[in-house]
């Protein structure tokens, strides 16, 4: 323990030695402890707690083991260089060990630090357990007894849907836990009082800086969380966001909130898309816009609107994919950004899904431009945004979305080359590596090698876990069976029964 350490703790323990004496709860001498040694040694609350009963971090970290096997999951990988780094706040406790260190320490997540509400949904707190302060007045003594401020009972009753479906996402009981009515409900309350919240009022808020780290956070997470599981996590941010929009807050700091508010809700209208409800993603993107007029980003208005073009397009309307894209193209100008090389993108793909009739080789040469304007705009957009796969635009997105452009334009040579290298590059993103697969047989079709095109397309279903196989899988899954059907194809009735084998998570919302 080094020199600083040891003085901090010593402090610590003559005010808990102190605490005790006097009756007070750990909680009230946590605080003392945080407001005492704060300034010299930057101690963060959930430090001072620790400190507070006197346990070293071993302690807590048997403490939280111990609460994982009572409750029968799979031992935590946390350990004392992770709590470590919570109590220097370098990094943030997830919602799951969160939960288990405001248990631990019988406090909520605010205590500790942490201005968002818990997963479990209910309270921490030892039952007797009351916070009261002694406030003296000239020659009087009063107690105050401090209450948190009563939530919105419909947001509250909203994000306690989803903190119920995120706990059993969390212990593994994902059998029955579906995109259904009331959950679906609870996502449509919240998007619904944040665009209350950016129309009623031109309101800013403080953000903390680990909100816009969460937000970060949540976009890495895209590709390698199951959409349901993220959904509950984006939107209860989201909600978290509004709730401080809906109080007046210093102007200078408006626009880092609405930009949050943009960016969660375009990343939710992002991941309904993968769940297949088209109807509640463009509310989330109408949403997204809103919060994006308020920072007056045309950068961050462009990536919105190019991200809601995918919703027509993957849904059956070509033509309003391809305006929205040149909308969002128009937008991002020649300023280097994610939508000036993903709004190109759309407009091909758009292209290819209308080329027919007279008029083919015209759309296919469009087609064809489209895609060359955004491999020069990829080109020139900052490092940072080349590896974001949520906000930004990576060179696989790219490789795999010039492969279903050249595939639907039936260039099959060259969409089979750039569909292998696309799938080189995917590691996680199960749903975008299904669609290049499919792709991959629908080629295989066109060229007329049909037991080829089974095998792959078989191989692909097969792959999907449930959570995973939603309607943005189904549509063109099910399309790529009645092609090799008429086409009499071989073991199509293997294909088919790896479609509809039975899943868990079928949709329940949105139009099929």
């Amino acid at each position: 323990m080094s020199g600083r350490q040891h003085r901090e703790t010593e402090i610590a323990r003559r005010i808990r030695a102190r605490g005790l004496a006097a009756g007070r709860t750990t909680a009230q001498i946590a605080d003392e402890i945080h407001e005492a040694c704060t300034a010299q040694f930057s101690t963060t609350r959930i430090k001072a707690h620790r400190l507070a009963y006197g346990i070293a971090l071993a302690d807590v970290i048997e403490q939280v083991r111990a609460l994982f096997e009572r409750d029968n999951k799979p031992m935590p990988g946390i350990g004392e260089t992770l709590l470590s780094a919570y109590e220097s706040g370098l990094k943030r406790p997830g919602p799951e060990y969160l939960h288990y260190l405001c248990t631990v320490y019988r406090v909520e997540p605010l205590a500790l630090g942490y201005d968002a509400p818990c997963i479990c949904g209910h309270s921490h707190r030892a039952p007797s357990a009351g916070i009261e302060i002694k406030e003296r007045c000239g020659q009087q003594e009063r107690d105050l007894t401090i209450k948190p401020m009563d939530p919105e009972p419909d947001a509250e009753e909203d994000e306690n849907i989803l903190r119920r479906t995120l706990l059993n996402l969390l212990n593994n009981d994902s059998k029955g836990v579906e995109l259904d009515g009331p959950v679906l409900g609870a996502c449509e309350g919240i998007r619904r009082r944040m665009d209350e919240t950016l129309v009623s009022a031109t309101v800013s808020a403080a953000m903390l800086d680990q909100w816009e780290e969460a937000t970060v956070s949540f976009g890495r997470q895209y590709t390698t969380t199951a959409p349901l599981r993220l959904l509950c996590d984006v939107l209860l941010e989201l909600s978290a966001v509004r709730t401080a929009m809906s109080r007046r807050q210093p102007i200078d700091l408006q626009e880092r909130l609405c930009r949050m508010a943009a960016q969660l809700a375009g990343l939710s209208g992002m991941i309904l898309i993968n769940l297949g409800d088209h109807r509640l993603a463009r509310s989330f993107f109408r949403t997204g816009r809103t919060a994006a007029d308020e920072t007056g980003d045309r950068a961050l208005r462009a990536w919105i609107c190019a991200r809601e073009s995918l919703v027509p397009l993957y849904f059956g309307d070509a033509r309003e994919a391809l305006n929205l894209a040149k909308k969002s193209r128009d937008m991002a100008g020649s300023m280097p950004c994610p939508a000036q090389a993903m709004a190109p993108v759309v407009e091909a793909r758009a292209l290819a899904a209308m080329a027919a009739g007279e008029n083919k080789k015209e759309i296919v040469d469009q087609a064809k431009r489209a895609l060359a304007r955004a491999r020069n705009a990829f080109a020139h957009m900052k490092a940072e945004d080349r590896e974001d796969v949520a906000f930004g635009y990576t060179e696989k997105q790219l490789y795999f979305y010039q492969g279903d452009v050249l595939t639907k334009l039936g260039q099959t040579i060259e969409a089979e080359v750039v569909l292998g290298q696309a799938l080189t590059k995917y590691e996680d993103h199960i749903l975008d590596q299904t669609l290049i697969r499919l792709d991959q047989a629908q080629c295989k079709l066109i060229d007329g090698e049909l037991g080829e095109a089974v095998a792959i397309g078989t191989r692909a279903l097969s792959l999907v876990g449930d959570e995973y196989f939603t309607d943005l899988i189904v549509r063109p899954a099910l399309a790529l069976g009645e092609a090799l059907k008429a086409a009499g194809a071989p073991g199509v009735d293997e294909y088919f029964a790896q479609l509809r084998r039975p899943r868990q998570h079928q949709m329940q919302g949105g139009d099929k």
